[in-house]
């Protein structure tokens, strides 16, 4: 008997989830990360403008921030580093992190990214990270998740520092903890946009390469009937000669004898009108994305009040989406001050979103103005008798 036996290392143990939980997990408590839906995704902003356009309008208008803290040292130093700090692909500062964050947040439904710190107490960088490399493990409660990603050996492991982390869903569901993409109803309307694009574009290359039907209709006699299959091919010969002339650029005339009818295939069929078609689906997809037509582009009918109203409500959608991302550059900013040993407070000021006209921006603020005039006076007068 040895008492002092090698013990072995325990293989791995993969659980299956049960019949109840998601059906598409292979181990116990993971959910997977569709990587061929998020490619799907970016083929979509690749394939149709508009919906790219209206998400690069979304980034942009979000806008920067800046951070305040209740100490002023602390603040202009974290001003500095917010300005500074690397973000990778030779870009810096929080602000071009914050663009590729919120684009795979609404491309791909969620973001990740890192936090590297170095061995001075400092961080080295903000990274953006690959949803698709990036699995959660639920714990037993909501709260309770960890980031993981495949090992050299095929195993989902957590990652080693999870306060390093950074993880944002897009407007997450109740049964999952991915969120969900801007772009998740959009495919099969994109499909069909494709096909009518695709058949616009096959219709316009035979209006430009055309056709031609020629037909040779021999005459009564017995030697016409006799010659018809040789001046066939004569007749065909030559107009095909013609055809390659006026490739190069020369002028050949055709000259036939009998008769001879000439038609261009397809010239009777019509083009479908696509413009209904076409606006129906580009209504779907804006409408989907919350950007007003009007900023990008189409000039669709509407009125001076109808589009007040649409910036109003792109305000409330650009809002929501700051109070999504709040939280990261809360976490980024407070690490570093603690890496610095700063104990204070702050606090993530967004700037201004200004989709109004500033003429009517100041006439408002005209009329607030007169309104709080009459009321002091109304008031002094009052307080006069």
């Amino acid at each position: 008997m040895k008492l002092f036996s090698k013990q072995k290392a325990a293989p791995p143990r993969v659980q299956l989830r049960s019949a109840q939980a998601h059906p598409f997990s292979l181990i116990d408590s993971y959910v997977p990360l569709g990587s061929a839906e998020t490619r799907l995704y970016r083929m979509i902003r690749e394939a149709v403008p508009v919906v790219d356009a209206a998400i690069m309008k979304i980034v942009r208008l979000t806008g920067g921030f800046e951070v305040s803290c209740a100490d002023k040292n602390a603040q202009r130093a974290l001003a500095e580093f917010i300005r500074t700090v690397p973000v990778g692909r030779g870009q810096t500062g929080l602000e071009s992190f914050l663009a590729q964050y919120l684009d795979s947040m609404i491309t791909c439904g969620r973001a990740v990214g890192e936090i590297v710190a170095n061995g001075n107490r400092d961080i080295a960088a903000v990274l953006c990270g690959n949803v698709a490399d990036v699995q959660i493990r639920e714990g037993k409660t909501p709260l309770d998740f960890e980031l993981c990603g495949v090992s050299d050996t095929g195993c989902v492991t957590p990652f080693r520092y999870q306060n390093l982390l950074l993880f944002t869903p897009f407007n997450p569901e109740a049964d999952s903890p991915y969120g969900v993409s801007m772009l998740r109803s959009m495919p099969f309307l994109c499909g069909i946009l494709l096909k009518i694009y695709q058949s616009l574009g096959i219709n316009w290359e035979r209006a430009g390469n055309v056709r031609f039907a020629v037909v040779y209709k021999p005459q009564g006699d017995a030697l016409d009937r006799f010659s018809a299959q040789e001046r066939a091919q004569q007749i065909a010969a030559q107009w095909s000669e013609a055809m390659q002339s006026g490739k190069s650029g020369s002028v050949r005339d055709f000259v036939a004898v009998g008769d001879v009818d000439i038609k261009v295939i397809g010239a009777d069929n019509q083009i479908l009108d696509s413009e209904v078609p076409v606006r129906q689906i580009l209504e779907q997809l804006i409408a989907r994305t919350g950007i007003p037509p009007f900023l990008l582009g189409l000039n669709w009918s509407t009125t001076e009040r109808m589009s007040a109203q649409q910036a109003d409500l792109m305000t409330s959608e650009l809002n929501a989406i700051r109070r999504t991302v709040t939280p990261v550059i809360e976490k980024i900013c407070r690490m570093w001050l603690n890496m610095h040993g700063y104990a204070t407070t702050l606090t993530v000021e967004w700037e201004t979103i200004n989709l109004q006209d500033e003429v009517e921006e100041a006439k408002a603020a005209l009329y607030l103005a007169q309104r709080d005039k009459i009321y002091w006076e109304e008031g002094k007068s009052n307080e006069d008798h």
